[in-house]
């Protein structure tokens, strides 16, 4: 990083790089573990670090790539049960293409069956990391769909804490 050490210095690079793995080890060391603690007071099992599946067929990323540009030309507004029914429609359809999708951070199972995704983020993902989170929960509720197409499935983005407290968190930029 020559210009950044150039522009901020080497110690203020060398502070901001172990702040900066600080944060992304809350993740995993702390966030993680307590959530899941925390869920096996009211969920059958509660699994770190899973994986949602591993196929998708090539209809339901047809209609993916189509929510995805909706969303981001503002065609339409986020409607997460229609989302899901228009990939649960066609999840079954066309090839079915291997995937490697992101790993769940925390995956419950309720007691009547449904399952519940979890990706754990920073408080303060940018604009370009919500599409990407988007999507992300798109291709996870695809790969479940893809094994059992009546599956009760839940796709969700946990941001641990609110650095805004006590103001209500403002940062959704999608």
């Amino acid at each position: 990083m020559p210009f950044h050490f150039r522009l901020l210095g080497k110690d203020r690079i060398a502070l901001y790089s172990f702040i900066h793995s600080l944060s992304t080890n809350f993740g995993t060391t702390i966030f993680e573990p307590v959530a899941k603690s925390l869920a096996l007071l009211n969920f059958a099992n509660a699994e770190l670090q899973q994986t949602a599946g591993v196929l998708i067929s090539s209809e339901a990323q047809k209609v993916i790539q189509n929510i995805m540009d909706n969303l981001t030309t503002a065609n339409s507004e986020p409607n997460k049960i229609q989302e899901i029914e228009a990939i649960r429609s066609v999840c079954q359809k066309g090839e079915m293409r291997t995937i490697k999708p992101t790993k769940v951070d925390l995956k419950l199972t309720a007691n009547d069956g449904a399952t519940y995704l979890f990706d754990i983020k920073t408080a303060k993902p940018n604009a370009g990391g919500f599409k990407e989170f988007k999507r992300t929960l798109l291709e996870w509720t695809a790969a479940v769909f893809a094994v059992n197409p009546t599956a009760n499935i839940h796709t969700l983005i946990a941001i641990p804490y609110n650095p805004y407290e006590p103001q209500p968190y403002n940062r959704w930029t999608m």
